[in-house]
């Protein structure tokens, strides 16, 4: 069992041996968990958090140090007693690839431990298909890894796919044509990158993957229990319990695209179809306008007009009423939204979505807040960079149950 690292690395100096148990691995997750939530801390507040005593944490603390995993940083002076020595995550402890299959646009990036890209390929294209994705995989192995030093190259700990599920199924929204859908009901993508990766690989719902990214690398601010909701091309989500991520039994956990509210015409149809940017896209289309605007550079749409005026209210009256169906069934702390669009569009969104929501009747409900997201429009490759980061480096509630090997 590697510790707080995920097998197959290749570097012996993030191993320290098979022989440590189930407990030794959880208590290190903690203790990073810990770190990484407040940024750094001394072994006595790691001790007092965890309940553990002084001399388990200095082992742990001591032995991470060692792997170059956590950083000693200098003294806190100034209080009565032995200065105390805060510690934090090492940027370099570990490093990530993380690849976003889109409708309209694709994205492999590089990130290190606590988070920060260091390196993106973003990649437009009309429809994603198998072969795409597979040159972009090789060239972001190629080129962003080789940013890295030699060392730092055996610290890539593991590279995570964040893909849509299903992709054959979405023939009007994704425009491609028979051919592409095919080749995708029979591509095995997760497969088909592991014969070209070097680590180990891991597969999400596109979704659930930048829920993991808010998880990790969002500092808790959203409480222990929260939905996420990405607008993209569709709308989907992901769903994280007791500061765990909640995949669900077939990894549909949060995908909330079809979840029924009411038709313009009557009737219900899906979220998706009010709530996705691929509406907004097809009413700039209807007005013989260029939706390209919204791929291209998802920071900066420029001056869209009234379609975003139209599209940012029958959005947030969509998911007002989701969120309103979540915490009605799940007591969530927070409703938490981002996607694809600038971030003054998600302030926009955000504060409509509040605003409808004033409009139901929330007797019986626990007060809840509607959040904005903090990753933003690169949320799902980050996410993607994230799996392997949450499966090898954080608290794992089976972990105890796992077998060591």
């Amino acid at each position: 069992m590697v510790s707080a690292v995920t097998r197959g690395v290749g570097s012996d100096q993030l191993s320290r041996g098979t022989n440590q148990t189930g407990v030794r691995l959880y208590n290190e997750r903690l203790v990073l968990s810990l770190v990484r939530r407040h940024g750094s801390l001394p072994k006595a507040d790691i001790a007092r958090r965890t309940g553990l005593s002084p001399q388990t944490i200095s082992t742990i603390v001591n032995a991470l140090e060692a792997d170059g995993i956590l950083l000693r940083l200098d003294p806190l002076r100034g209080k009565v007693g032995q200065p105390l020595v805060p510690y934090a995550l090492n940027p370099r402890g570990a490093f990530f690839l993380g690849l976003k299959v889109g409708r309209r646009s694709s994205d492999i990036v590089l990130m290190d431990f606590v988070g920060t890209v260091l390196g993106r390929i973003h990649y437009p294209h009309p429809y994603p298909t198998p072969e795409i994705m597979l040159a972009l995989t090789q060239r972001g192995i190629d080129e962003l890894t080789s940013t890295l030093s030699p060392t730092d190259q055996q610290r890539i700990a593991g590279f995570g796919i964040a893909s849509p599920f299903e992709l054959w199924n979405w023939e009007s929204q994704l425009g491609a044509p028979a051919d592409v859908l095919a080749a995708w009901r029979k591509a095995d993508i997760r497969a088909e990158i592991a014969a070209i990766s070097h680590w180990p690989v891991y597969f999400h719902n596109d979704g659930t993957a930048a829920c993991a990214a808010e998880l990790v690398l969002g500092n808790g601010q959203h409480g222990d229990d929260f939905l996420y909701v990405f607008l993209g091309s569709f709308i989907g989500g992901g769903v994280v319990l007791n500061s765990h991520l909640f995949p669900g039994r077939t990894g549909y956990g949060g995908a909330i695209a079809p979840l029924p509210v009411p038709a313009p015409g009557g009737g219900f149809q899906q979220l998706l179809r009010s709530a996705s940017i691929y509406v907004l896209a097809d009413r700039l289309t209807e007005q013989g306008r260029d939706p390209a605007v919204l791929w291209r550079d998802p920071s900066e749409w420029g001056d869209i007009g009234p379609a975003l005026d139209h599209w940012i209210h029958d959005a947030a009256q969509s998911l007002a009423i989701a969120a309103v169906s979540a915490v009605s069934i799940i007591d969530f702390r927070s409703v938490v939204i981002d996607g694809a669009f600038p971030p003054a569009v998600r302030q926009r969104l955000v504060q409509a979505t509040r605003d409808a929501t004033q409009a139901f009747d929330l007797q019986g409900l626990a007060p809840f807040t509607i959040a904005e997201g903090t990753i933003g429009f690169g949320a799902r490759e980050i996410g993607g960079a994230c799996l392997p980061l949450l499966a090898n480096f954080t608290q794992d509630r089976e972990v105890l149950f796992k077998e060591n090997s």
